[in-house]
């Protein structure tokens, strides 16, 4: 079975969807008869080639970024991606017509504007083609695109309804994307979390004078951070945080934190390999997402893996990995006070931080990478059965 897929994001470029199609590659590569070609974006402006084992190849296309801006897509970064992609998946399916073979189906991250390129490809090559809504592809997710998702919603809707299957990442983001078309069937595929790479800390190895916060996200307004910062002002000084990661509001960020005087606890980490990322969560005592919206998020279940309790707002994937008063706390959303109140209780009660560490590393445990790519796997076969 030959596939081609799409996403605009893969590391280091991006952020959760790219990790996910990352570790989704991964497992897959283990499958013979299985070959995939990736159609990404460059983080420069070069072109670059990559493989997974034998059967997978990574084609990075350069559309304007750089290290600067490797967490932030615009409007323009999406229709460069989306018109060199189209074109340059046309070439590839030239050059297997060349070898008498053909791909067996398409399969697109985001349903804009990966999912629009495979939907062109089923106009003129008649290539099947399977959709994951992962976010801000779908109408509603995001505040910052109410007109732009007014003007695509018609596109949306026929770009879903000629899929062949489409796949959200969470109920929550199903539910959203169901508001544009009542009609539309939409299974779900959780994102996974390699529980050997993300482990819990040793309790000893924590520092006792200090109780570390981390927040991994990008830093961008619809992640809600804002809240967070604002939230330490009511904490003792004992409290610190961690915020990694990259994106547009950075810097009003740590404009805000020096303005509430809080420079000295608050540590912008900036970009962190993800590598390094497990120590990271390894140091803090809880994670804290206060997001606007989410669908599911990947650092939410790498803090699961981490053994960590977990802050976080009631929106996409959440209600799925955190059970409220077992694995940690929802918080209302933009309540800076209501962030503080639950980080202290934490602080406070030692016993239930840590039986709260147990749930979410027994949460963590029931998720892997494998079960989600068997899931698309089984998807592929319905498709075009693997002889």
């Amino acid at each position: 079975m030959k596939i081609l897929f799409f996403n605009y994001e893969y590391p280091p470029l991006g952020g959760g969807a790219g990790n996910a199609t990352f570790y989704i590659l991964k497992e897959l590569s283990k499958i013979t008869d299985l070959e995939i070609d990736l159609i990404t974006s460059s983080p420069d402006e070069k072109y670059r080639e990559e493989k997974i084992g034998d059967n997978i190849r990574i084609y990075k296309l350069p559309i304007g970024k750089n290290e600067k801006n490797l967490h932030f897509q615009s409007q323009k970064d999406l229709l460069v991606y989306a018109w060199k992609a189209y074109f340059f998946a046309r070439k590839l399916i030239r050059r297997l017509a060349e070898e008498n073979t053909k791909y067996d189906l398409s399969h697109s991250f985001f349903g804009v504007p990966c999912g629009f390129i495979s939907y062109c490809l089923k106009r003129r090559f008649k290539i099947p083609y399977i959709v994951s809504l992962r976010g801000a592809d779908v109408p509603g997710y995001s505040e910052r695109f109410p007109a732009i998702y007014f003007i695509l919603k018609p596109l949306i809707r026929r770009i879903w309804s000629n899929a062949d299957f489409v796949v959200s990442n969470s109920q929550g983001l199903k539910d959203l994307a169901i508001k544009t078309n009542c009609r539309q069937e939409i299974g779900i595929i959780p994102n996974g979390i390699d529980t050997s790479q993300f482990k819990p800390h040793l309790e000893a190895s924590l520092p006792s004078n200090d109780f570390k916060i981390l927040c991994v996200s990008r830093i961008t307004e619809r992640k809600g951070i804002k809240y967070l910062i604002e939230a330490m002002k009511y904490l003792p000084e004992i409290i610190t945080l961690e915020i990694v990661g990259e994106g547009n509001e950075k810097e009003k960020l740590e404009k805000l934190a020096e303005n509430l005087k809080l420079k000295n606890r608050i540590k912008f980490l900036g970009l962190i390999s993800h590598e390094k990322l497990p120590e990271i969560y390894q140091s803090a005592y809880v994670f804290v997402l206060p997001s606007l919206n989410e669908g599911m998020s990947n650092t939410i279940l790498e803090a699961l893996a981490a053994g960590l309790p977990i802050i976080a707002t009631d929106t996409g994937g959440t209600k799925e990995l955190l059970r409220d008063g077992e694995n940690g706390f929802i918080i209302q959303m933009k309540n800076a006070k209501n962030i503080a109140e639950k980080i202290e209780k934490l602080m406070a009660d030692d016993t239930l931080r840590k039986n709260m560490s147990l749930v979410s590393r027994k949460k963590a445990e029931s998720l892997s990478w494998k079960n989600v790519a068997d899931k698309y796997l089984s998807l592929y076969e319905k498709i075009y059965p693997i002889k």
